[in-house]
């Protein structure tokens, strides 16, 4: 016979067992922690973690000591045991109070977190010149500066004679104080070989910025890009900017492409990159299922992305697919990720790679994977990339840098001209110049042995270059590369000369190789703004 105290002490302690183990797993996703931003309005905030499965969830946004939203699920009863809420599109601004309340029988546990900004997030990233932090870069000075004070926006725009900021990275690090609703967040180096849940590890938390954080070490967090992206980008919208570093150097596109992708554009699921093109890894879709697949519930404004330098010998023929399939892949994901609330077709930014002094090669890596960035259009956003937008740099080559020329230091002239991208495309901003001038049309004039280029923009001549210029000339169905020696320019103008051709002039190009000018001296800018004019190939039609 069993004594009533023996069935109460058994009843007592399945209670206990009970609640104890309500409360085990429930925690938010790794990301969701103190200082983070999450997404404005017009899209509604994702907030989601793991639980008990059968718990109900309550999540409740405080402002101050004021409940001003409240929104109730239920744990799925699945292998992965999430619960996920949309919050209601919120006004920018902060700071806000998030607490989630797990609740099975008796059992209530709760999690809370603190200092949580509103604002639009930024996901950024690709390689190793992503990678670099605030302590790794300078911007050069040109040799004709004179003085151009303090003012930032008109020293990068290249006021009395300046196509440079002065960029101290010591200063640099310390300029914080305006810019502590700018924050930051840095992804651990992982990779999977299927598509992770949730981020296993994490090097950087959200935080606010700090010396430590932005200049941690070489190569690690936080990306000096990144940063000072959203830095001009706080300067310009005034409200909580948020930016997640998710970024592995000497990686090709093949492994932040998931299995779609690659099937899209016929590359094998399980492919090995060879050894001599990545430092990074070497397998298919591992850094897309450990770094980017589990940020895909997180809403988001938009993405910046740095990459191409690992695929100038892998695959370089097929950027002008893999890199347009990316970007349509991750746009689907974090569409479907988010509930719907990143927007479907999100602003994707991208830098054009910049010059390195590569080895005499007649292959012509940099300038190839240049021009299959844009998709062998030449220009961004086009009806195969829409709603992208791109910071040309192929002329801020930097020859003594310590990191090696293909890691330039000057990624404040990059953020600036990223951040006119994103200012046009993105935020709307009317009459806005944001690249520099392209070409609107080719023709051939055979008979006076001159090539005349016209402009979408004006266009401004820095300097004579005899050699940026090519033709291809063509006999009997074979064709070289000749040099096109400038002839005359006008506000929107430029003649070539043909007469190193005395055969057939089939197609013309700029800037195609892999270092095509000086620091900031490329021939042709806009005359207001200092954009470069991109690289280009086309046909001509001749007269």
């Amino acid at each position: 016979m069993v004594s009533p105290g023996s069935v109460l002490a058994l009843v007592l302690s399945v209670i206990l067992w009970a609640d104890r183990s309500a409360g085990v797993g429930f925690r938010f996703a790794s990301y969701i922690s103190d200082y983070m931003v999450l997404q404005k309005e017009p899209a509604g905030a994702v907030i989601w973690g793991f639980g008990t499965p059968g718990a109900t969830v309550r999540v409740i946004l405080y402002r101050g000591q004021e409940a001003i939203m409240e929104k109730v699920t239920q744990v799925k009863a699945q292998s992965s045991n999430t619960w996920m809420v949309v919050l209601d599109p919120v006004k920018p601004g902060g700071p806000f109070e998030v607490m989630a309340q797990q609740t099975l029988g008796r059992m209530n546990s709760t999690l809370k977190i603190h200092n949580v900004l509103f604002g639009d997030v930024w996901l950024c990233s690709g390689q190793s010149n992503l990678k670099m932090t605030v302590s790794q870069v300078i911007c050069r000075i040109s040799a004709m500066i004179i003085n151009v004070g303090d003012n930032e926006e008109e020293a990068a725009k290249g006021k009395e004679g300046c196509f440079c900021l002065i960029f101290n990275a010591t200063k640099e690090m310390y300029n914080i104080a305006p810019y502590q609703s700018v924050r930051i967040m840095s992804v651990s180096l992982v990779e999977a070989e299927e598509e992770l849940e949730d981020l296993t590890e994490i090097d950087l938390p959200w935080s606010k910025p700090t010396p430590g954080n932005l200049g941690h070490g070489n190569f690690t967090y936080m990306s000096a890009l990144c940063w000072l992206y959203g830095r001009y980008l706080y300067d310009t919208l005034r409200y909580p900017v948020g930016l997640v570093s998710s970024v592995w150097g000497g990686t090709a596109i093949e492994a932040w492409s998931s299995e779609r992708v690659l099937k899209a554009c016929n590359i094998p699921d399980h492919g090995y990159i060879p050894e001599e093109s990545v430092t990074g890894p070497r397998e298919h879709s591992v850094v897309w299922n450990a770094m980017v697949h589990p940020l895909c519930n997180m809403t988001l404004k938009g993405v910046l992305w740095y990459q191409g330098e690992s695929n100038m010998d892998y695959n370089r023929n097929l950027y002008n697919c893999t890199f347009p399939a990316l970007i349509e892949d991750w746009r689907q994901t974090f569409h479907r990720g988010s509930q719907g609330q990143t927007e479907r077709f999100f602003p994707f930014g991208f830098v054009q790679l910049s010059s390195y002094l590569a080895p005499p090669s007649p292959d012509e890596g940099f300038p190839h994977i240049r021009w299959h960035q844009t998709a062998d259009f030449g220009y961004v956003p086009n009806v195969k990339m829409p709603n992208t937008f791109m910071a040309v740099t192929m002329d801020l080559g930097d020859r003594d840098s310590p990191f090696g020329s293909v890691h330039p230091r000057d990624k404040q002239t990059v953020a600036y001209r990223l951040h006119l991208g994103a200012r046009a495309v993105v935020y709307g901003e009317k009459n806005l110049i944001f690249q520099g001038p392209l070409p609107e049309k080719i023709e051939l004039l055979a008979r006076q042995e001159l090539i005349n280029i016209t402009y979408h923009q004006q266009i401004q001549l820095q300097r004579q270059d005899n050699k940026i210029f090519q033709i291809s000339c063509c006999s009997n169905h074979q064709c070289k590369w000749l040099p096109a020696p400038m002839s005359t320019f006008s506000t929107r103008t430029l003649t070539l000369n043909t007469k190193p051709c005395r055969d057939s002039v089939a197609a013309v190009r700029y800037a195609w190789d892999s270092w095509p000018c000086e620091y900031k001296q490329c021939p042709i800018y806009h005359p207001s703004s200092t954009l470069p004019a991109p690289p280009f190939v086309a046909f001509v039609n001749g007269r």
